[in-house]
C-alpha cells in the first residue's frame, strides 16, 4: 500500500464550502483545511469549522485545520470608479490625506502612514503583486510622489510592497487579534502569522494565541526580504516558530522571481534541519482556477517541493474560489506521489555530520537510520503526546511510514501535517505495561499494513504522561 507522504493544504471558500465539496475535498486527498481570515465572516469560518470536523469524522479522517492571520498588508485606498488605468511615463501620487474613497488616475489614499518615512527617492513600490511599477521621485510629510515605471490597470486596496523589502508595519493588527480569539474558540491546530520580521513578532504572537487559551502550533509564513537577507534572520524567524511557510506572493514580489526558488530551496532546507515542518504556498496551481489540467510548469513546481522534501503543498484560489478545486486537490495528490517514486526522496544525509541535542531527537532519528539501513522494515510506531518525536522523525527521507499512535485528538489533528506521518487513535494506558507494543503491532496487523515477519520499529517513553520524554527503541518482529 503506496500511502503519499507529502501533505495537501487547501483553503476553504465560496467554491468549497458545501458539505458535499468539503466532502469530496477530504476524498481527494485534503490533508489540512485552511482558513483564509482575509476574506469571509467569523461566522463562514464557524460553519467551515463545523463541516469539516463533522465530515472527517464520519470518513475516519484526521483533519488539521490551519487560521491565516491576514497580518499588516500594507494597501492603497480605493478609486472613485473602482479602477484607473496608469500609462507608463505618467507621475503618481500616494497620500494619508486624500479621501480614502476618491482616487483617480493621479492620486490615491493609502492606509499606511508610515509609508512617508519608509520610502526615499529612488526606490521602487510594487503594487499589485508587481504588475504596476512606481519609482519613488519625492516625499514629504503626507505623501509619496511617483513616476510609474510599468503601468497597467489599478484596482481598489491592491497591496504595496518596496523592491529589497524594509516596509516596517508591526505584524499583528486589531483584526489579527480579533480573528486569534475566534482560532481560540474554534481550536484551530494551526495559526499562520502573516509578515513576520523577526523571531519576536512570533514570540508576540504566542503569547496572544496562549493568552486566548489556544494550544495551536505557530506558521511563520516568510514573506518578507528582511526575512531572508541572511541565514540568521531566517534561522530566528524558524526557530521562534513551530513551522513556516514558503510564501512566494510577496516574497517573491520583494526579493525578485529569479532569487526565489533557491531561497525556497534554504528555507526547506533550514527548517527540516530545525525539526520544523514547512509548507510550500502560493499559485502552485494557478492555471487551475478557470482550467481543469494543471499546466507542465506547475506539475514541476508541485514536483520540485515535493523532492525537496516540504512537508506540505498549498492550494489557495485553486480550491477557494476556483471553477475545480477538487481536481486541483487530486492533480496535486497524484503529482506528489509521482514524485515519491524517486529514489532521491527515500535517501538521506540528514545530519549525518552532527551531534544531537536532546535524547528524544536522539531516538528519532536512530529509529529512521535504523529503518532505511535494516531491510524487513515495514513501519515505525511512535508512541506519543504531543506528535514531536514523529515529527523529527519524518524530517529524514525515507519510504518507511511513520504511525503516530496517540491517544489526543489535538496530536493526531496536528500530525495530519507532518510528510510521511499518518495519525493513529491509541492509548497506551488502556493496556498493561507488558502489553502495550504487542497491542500497538497488533493495530498495524489488523489494517493490513503488516504481516506475520515484517519488523517494526517501536519508540516511546517511559511514561506515558510527559512531553519530550522518548527514551526508548525497540525492533520487533511480527509474530
Amino acid at each position: 500500500m503506496n500511502k503519499r507522504r507529502t501533505k495537501i493544504v487547501a483553503t476553504l471558500g465560496p467554491a468549497s464550502s458545501t458539505p458535499e465539496s468539503i466532502e469530496q475535498l477530504l476524498l481527494a486527498g485534503l490533508d489540512v483545511a485552511r482558513l483564509n481570515f482575509s476574506h469571509g465572516t467569523a461566522d463562514e469560518h464557524r460553519q467551515r469549522v463545523r463541516l469539516v470536523r463533522d465530515i472527517s469524522a464520519r470518513l475516519g479522517r484526521h483533519i488539521a485545520i490551519m487560521g491565516d492571520l491576514q497580518g499588516p498588508k500594507i494597501r492603497i485606498a480605493r478609486f472613485r470608479d473602482t479602477q484607473v488605468m496608469l500609462q507608463r511615463g505618467q507621475p503618481f501620487t500616494l497620500s494619508n490625506t486624500h479621501s480614502p474613497d476618491d482616487g483617480d488616475e493621479h492620486i490615491v489614499g493609502i492606509d499606511y502612514p508610515s509609508l512617508v518615512q519608509d520610502c526615499n527617492p529612488g526606490d521602487e513600490l510594487l503594487l499589485d503583486d508587481g504588475r504596476v511599477v512606481l519609482q519613488v521621485d519625492t516625499v514629504d510629510e503626507h505623501a509619496v510622489h511617483t513616476t510609474v515605471l510599468v503601468g497597467g490597470p489599478l484596482s481598489n486596496n491592491k497591496g504595496i510592497n518596496r523592491r529589497g523589502g524594509g516596509i516596517s508595519a508591526p505584524s499583528l493588527t486589531e483584526k489579527d487579534h480579533e480573528d486569534i480569539r475566534l482560532a481560540a474558540e474554534l481550536e484551530l491546530d494551526y495559526v499562520a502569522v502573516s509578515f513576520p520580521r523577526s523571531g519576536e513578532d512570533i514570540e508576540v504572537a504566542r503569547k496572544l494565541v496562549r493568552a486566548a487559551g489556544s494550544h495551536a502550533w505557530l506558521i511563520a509564513k516568510i514573506e518578507r526580504a528582511e526575512a531572508v537577507a541572511d541565514d540568521e534572520a531566517l534561522d530566528s524567524l524558524i526557530q521562534a516558530s513551530d513551522g513556516v511557510m514558503v510564501a512566494r506572493g510577496d516574497l517573491g514580489v520583494e526579493v525578485g522571481d529569479a532569487r526565489l526558488v533557491g531561497i525556497q530551496k534554504r528555507i526547506i532546507q533550514h527548517a527540516r534541519h530545525q525539526n520544523k515542518l514547512v509548507i510550500t504556498a502560493t499559485q502552485m496551481m494557478e492555471s487551475m482556477i478557470a482550467s481543469p489540467l494543471p499546466t507542465r510548469a506547475e506539475v514541476s513546481d508541485v514536483a520540485n517541493a515535493v523532492l525537496d522534501h516540504t512537508d506540505a503543498v498549498m492550494l489557495s484560489g485553486e480550491t477557494a474560489s476556483g471553477k475545480y478545486p477538487v481536481e486541483a486537490v487530486a492533480a496535486m495528490a497524484r503529482i506528489a506521489q509521482g514524485a515519491e517514486q524517486e529514489r532521491i526522496t527515500t535517501r538521506s544525509q540528514h545530519r549525518v555530520g552532527q551531534s544531537f541535542e536532546r535524547c528524544d531527537e536522539t531516538i528519532a532519528l536512530a529509529s529512521m537510520y535504523a529503518a532505511n539501513h535494516f531491510a524487513g522494515v515495514k513501519a515505525i510506531i511512535s508512541l506519543t503526546e504531543s506528535g514531536n518525536t514523529p515529527l523529527i522523525m519524518s524530517r529524514i527521507r525515507s519510504a518507511v511510514p511513520i504511525y503516530c499512535f496517540t491517544p489526543h485528538p489535538t496530536t493526531q489533528r496536528r500530525a495530519a501535517m507532518f510528510r510521511g506521518v499518518y495519525p493513529v487513535p491509541f492509548d497506551p494506558k488502556a493496556y498493561e505495561p507488558t502489553d502495550v507494543s504487542d497491542s500497538a503491532i497488533t493495530v498495524l496487523k489488523n489494517s493490513g499494513v503488516v504481516e506475520p515477519g515484517d519488523w517494526v520499529i517501536l519508540t516511546k517513553g517511559d511514561s506515558y504522561h510527559s512531553t519530550g520524554g522518548t527514551n526508548t527503541l525497540k525492533i520487533i518482529k511480527v509474530e
